[in-house]
């Protein structure tokens, strides 16, 4: 059981770190920039919907998305009109990127992790460089991801597990756990993967999958 769970908080690790690596890269990448191209590309409902997708997919982070929208409300270059489209978008860049860990996409992160190392280690320009290490850090949430999902396969066998994640099917409950998982690891991301690999093992029910997401 011990070799499970360091498997877990090991996957847990590297996904973590991923993400928080991810979102400061690009941060960085965009810069300021971000404000004058979401105020410029927000002119219709339908382009700030994109907008807003678009974003949160790069920034693996909706919170963000919002909490940009909202300075940009304040200061009076969004309309309220352009803002509810790009939370509406950022709503649907987090189920895009949740419908992307639910694919069997981590059996292929030594294939990022190789092209990823090949790009910042032979690529002279500062460009190549970060674009390799955005596809690394993708190869590294990835393989997060799967060595999660191959720890977790054992559990199938430990009754007091099954037994604990059935009483999620309770919504107060699941939701319940959802919340504190997220409070523990401060990542809401990290929550669904989790989720989303549990249910894809067959450990965790749809019903307790969802109340799982509801608080996290």
């Amino acid at each position: 059981m011990s070799d499970i769970l360091l498997s877990i908080v090991a996957g847990l690790v590297l996904f973590l770190f991923a993400i928080s690596q991810l979102s400061d890269s690009l941060k960085a990448a965009v810069g300021l920039r971000a404000n004058d191209w979401i105020a410029k590309f927000t002119s219709t409902t339908l382009s700030s919907i994109l907008v807003g997708t678009i974003m949160t997919v790069l920034l693996d982070s909706s919170s963000a998305v919002i909490i940009i929208t909202i300075v940009l409300v304040n200061a009076k270059i969004l309309k309220f009109r352009q803002a509810m489209g790009i939370v509406l978008g950022a709503n649907i860049g987090t189920t895009f990127s949740s419908q992307v860990i639910a694919m069997d996409v981590g059996k292929f992160s030594p294939i990022l992790l190789l092209i990823g190392f090949v790009f910042m280690f032979v690529t002279k320009t500062r460009s190549d460089n970060s674009i390799g290490k955005v596809i690394f850090l993708f190869g590294i949430l990835f393989f997060g991801l799967y060595t999660i999902e191959l720890a977790v396969e054992p559990l199938k066998e430990e009754p007091f597990m099954l037994e604990w994640l059935k009483k999620t099917d309770d919504p107060l409950f699941g939701s319940m756990a959802g919340a504190l998982a997220t409070l523990v690891i401060q990542s809401s991301s990290a929550t669904v993967g989790m989720a989303i690999v549990l249910s894809k093992k067959g450990l965790l029910s749809l019903a307790g999958g969802v109340a799982i997401m509801l608080w996290r």
